[in-house]
């Protein structure tokens, strides 16, 4: 094998393209570098390895690429129920609470247990060496004894249960003829007792998409869990407001081969829940767990994600992150043996790295510095993983959540990103500390006494899964498409029977009363949407907030096309919404009101678009004080007319633009006021441009 060296050039421009065809015509393994400026040429590891693992932006993706790399893709959507109650117990569901306005704490630590089969679970034994304190805020209006797990559960809500039934039918699921109620290990403590109850109401349904149809593995209905205020070294914070709200979940088979798939099967399960209209909406109402894997891959879980379309580009850089490990492990395998494999720590003497010590003067005395030699690592650290992301950053992600270690906690060898690299003096200093050889990197880790053995098990335990590939874990998706870890994936066991919950039959009677009842099917109101000539970018939007039924009432009694209705919530409530804070008080049910006010009066439907904006600041104003303020005045047809040939002939008079469709323009500026409500504004136009009465 012949092996091309390169020596780093100042030209960036030259070397960038002597590195292209290089590694077109010989291939990455056989392009090296000669040690020459340690910026560049690490910089150019970055962009090297980039091009190895094939990565391109989403929008330069097709299809093909996808199927290439063995995409597969499915969802858990969690949405939560229009309730009075919580599911297991009486407190009232949906009160929220500022989290400085709480009545007590709870603290809480968190233990593993063995199993009936005397294993313990992978992500409880993470959230162990964690060593967290959970601390529980509650409010006495929406918290009980139940919340903090010292007495059994209610009875499950009723209510809750009919509406998680309905939305089982839409989605053509077989209804289950009991309701079993199982626990599902919750670790991290976002869930007091450890567990959140919950039951499968309905398996094997299906929704269609554009081109294909996806299956849908079960729908269950279950609690919801705390919120989190904060995560701060050993302390962990929620707030217990939320815990306990009904919410179902759906989730799907992997059956979804791009992103743009992905975002379209969210989308239509979430304008299916909506158009139940007994789920709630807003921020942390619906959220989405999304599975994705390649071939040679496995499932990783990205959680929580806050807004579906965050996940084409979360999946995109998912798919191509595993490649990335994937291609790492068969770096490291070509050269290294795992099992011989061992890193080397050192305690940093005092003052030895001149260059940490100015970036951190006032490191406390309580903590250690530590150098770790990875043997063979050399270009790995650097290697692409993500977008503006490395493989040293699967390591610090690593240390802050399972070490505790706030970041930044990390310097390393190679130059990836600015505040990740170490300075050469430093760097030079930790080589001879540790007796690196040429072929090793370097990481340079810091933090509390008692944090340190977990954090160097922590780097040794994630060196030695880059052996293997692709770790089983859950990463949290963040806005630029990138992701984070969360914790270790859980266990396929982590579910077994509540022995505090009977089963509860479910009726045939009620499965046949709740079918009667069902909304249209959303591919029935795209096209009826369609049929109405409702502009296309307004779809999102009304089926979202599950207004097309707000349109057919609308339509049907208060004489307005469903065009002009769709476009009047489509794009101008929209948009009110976009530039305004949600006022209380305000439904969407006071526009039917408003609509029907209008028509009854006989004005012209163009003045809704002016006093929407005074209903929506003042819900319970009343009518007729909405045309006051906005200064409507009756006026005849006739009385508006007659102000043409004089505003015509002061037109002529004045005018110097060349602007056929001026005067006309003018003119109706100077009636619109006059005209709204009054005379239609395209009648009004077509009478100006006609010359009325006489002109």
């Amino acid at each position: 094998m012949v092996t091309i060296r390169v020596k780093v050039l100042q030209d960036s421009l030259v070397q960038s393209s002597i590195l292209s065809y290089l590694l077109r015509r010989f291939g990455y393994e056989r392009c090296k570098l000669f040690e020459g400026d340690r910026k560049h040429s690490l910089e150019t590891n970055y962009e090297i390895s980039k091009q190895r693992v094939g990565y391109k932006p989403r929008r330069d993706t097709l299809p093909s690429d996808y199927s290439a790399l063995g995409f597969k893709c499915g969802l858990e959507i969690h949405q939560q129920l229009m309730t009075e109650r919580k599911l297991f117990c009486r407190c009232p569901a949906g009160l929220y609470n500022d989290k400085t306005d709480y009545d007590a704490e709870v603290v809480r630590h968190m233990r593993p247990t063995l199993s009936e089969l005397g294993e313990y679970d992978g992500t409880a034994l993470m959230e162990f060496r964690t060593r967290k304190t959970i601390v529980y805020r509650l409010k006495n209006r929406t918290a009980c004894t139940y919340e903090v797990d010292d007495t059994p559960p209610f009875k499950i809500d009723r209510q809750a249960l009919e509406i998680a039934l309905r939305i089982a039918l839409m989605l053509k699921t077989n209804i289950v003829g009991e309701l079993h109620i199982t626990r599902k290990q919750y670790l991290d403590g976002s869930i007091p007792t450890g567990f959140q109850r919950t039951g499968i109401i309905g398996i094997e349904g299906e929704i269609p998409l554009s081109n294909r149809k996806v299956r849908i593995i079960q729908i269950s209905l279950e609690e919801d869990s705390c919120r989190e205020v904060s995560d701060i070294g050993h302390m962990r914070t929620y707030i217990t407001d939320r815990l306990g709200m009904p919410l179902i979940e759906t989730v799907t088979y992997p059956d979804m081969t791009t992103p743009d798939e992905a975002a379209e099967a969210g989308y239509y399960l979430r304008y299916l829940a909506r158009s139940s209209g007994q789920v709630r909406s807003g921020i942390g109402a619906a959220r989405q767990d999304v599975n994705v894997s390649i071939t040679g891959g496995t499932r990783i879980e990205i959680k929580g994600v806050a807004h579906i379309a965050w996940i084409p580009e979360l999946t995109h850089n998912e798919a191509f992150r595993q490649k990335a490990l994937l291609e790492i492990a068969e770096q490291l395998n070509l050269n290294l043996d795992v099992a011989r494999w061992k890193l080397i720590h050192k305690n940093v003497p005092p003052r030895l790295l001149s260059g940490f010590y100015s970036m951190m003067p006032d490191l406390p005395a309580s903590h250690r510095l530590i150098a770790v030699n990875l043997p063979g690592f050399k270009n790995i650290l650097s290697f692409f993983t993500q977008p503006r992301r490395v493989f040293a950053d699967e390591l610090s992600d690593r240390l802050k959540v399972i070490a505790c270690l706030e970041k930044p906690n990390i310097l390393v060898s190679e130059h990836c990103r600015d505040e990740l690299v170490l300075s050469e003096t430093d760097l030079d200093s930790l080589r001879e500390l540790l007796k690196s050889r040429d072929n090793d990197a370097q990481v340079l880790i810091w933090g509390h006494e008692d944090d340190i053995p977990t954090a160097i098990e922590t780097i040794d335990e994630r060196c030695r899964m880059a052996f293997e590939g692709v770790p089983n874990e859950t990463r949290k998706g963040l806005p630029d498409g990138t992701t984070i870890f969360e914790r270790v994936l859980p266990g396929a066991d982590r579910m077994y029977p509540d022995t505090d919950s009977a089963p509860i039959p479910i009726e045939d009677d009620l499965i046949e009363k709740l079918q009667q009842d069902l909304p249209p099917e959303i591919c029935d109101r795209f096209e009826q949407l369609r049929e109405w000539d409702v502009p296309e970018d307004t779809y999102e939007y009304l089926l979202s907030k599950n207004l097309v039924p707000v349109i057919e009432r609308i339509s049907g009694e208060c004489g307005l096309t469903p065009r002009f209705v769709g476009c009047f919530l489509g794009h101008t409530l929209k948009r009110l919404e976009g530039c305004k804070p949600w006022t209380p008080g305000f439904s969407y049910s006071k526009i039917y009101g408003l609509a029907r006010f209008v028509a009854d009066l006989g004005l012209d439907n163009a003045i809704l678009k002016e006093m929407l904006p005074v209903v929506y600041e003042h819900p319970n104003i009343v009518f007729d004080s909405v045309l006051t303020t906005i200064g409507y005045s009756k006026i005849s047809r006739e009385q508006i007319l007659s102000h043409v040939p004089i505003l015509r002939q002061k037109f002529n008079d004045v005018c110097t633009s060349k602007n056929p469709n001026a005067c006309t323009d003018w003119i109706m500026g100077n009636l619109r006021k006059m005209a709204l409500g009054n005379i239609c504004l395209a009648e009004l136009r077509a009478a100006i441009d006609k010359g009325v009465d006489g002109d």
